[in-house]
């Protein structure tokens, strides 16, 4: 099975960036839409941002339109997400997979914004 490593997560203020990776272990990476989530304690899941295999087709969630920006590197198997303006709602455990697809979730990696 896949595996997918996220990483770049951390304390941000508001209004300041991070900008998350996330690393896929094989090369069917390349193949497949990609998607960022993020959960929240005692929450589901939320999708927060998608972006098709080749990179042509890109959506967000409303909230973070204009403020984040979904990319990927298939040749390095990696998927980004560049967060800018943070907000304290944005903060949670953020997650890559392929959009709306099953299989095993990686560890995510953590947000906070916090002044």
């Amino acid at each position: 099975e896949v595996q997918y490593m996220e990483s770049g997560g951390g304390l941000a203020q508001p209004g300041g960036s991070l900008t998350l990776s996330c690393v896929a272990s094989d090369f069917s990476f390349r193949t497949r839409p990609m998607s960022w989530y993020r959960q929240i304690p005692n929450e589901p899941r939320e999708w927060i941002a998608r972006i098709s295999h080749g990179s042509v087709s890109i959506d967000y969630l409303g909230t973070v339109q204009g403020r984040f920006i979904i990319s990927r590197d298939n040749a390095k198997k990696t998927l980004y997400l560049q967060m800018n303006d943070l907000k304290p709602e944005d903060s949670g455990i953020y997650y890559c997979h392929p959009h709306l697809a099953g299989g095993p979730w990686g560890q995510g990696t953590p947000v906070i914004v916090s002044a």
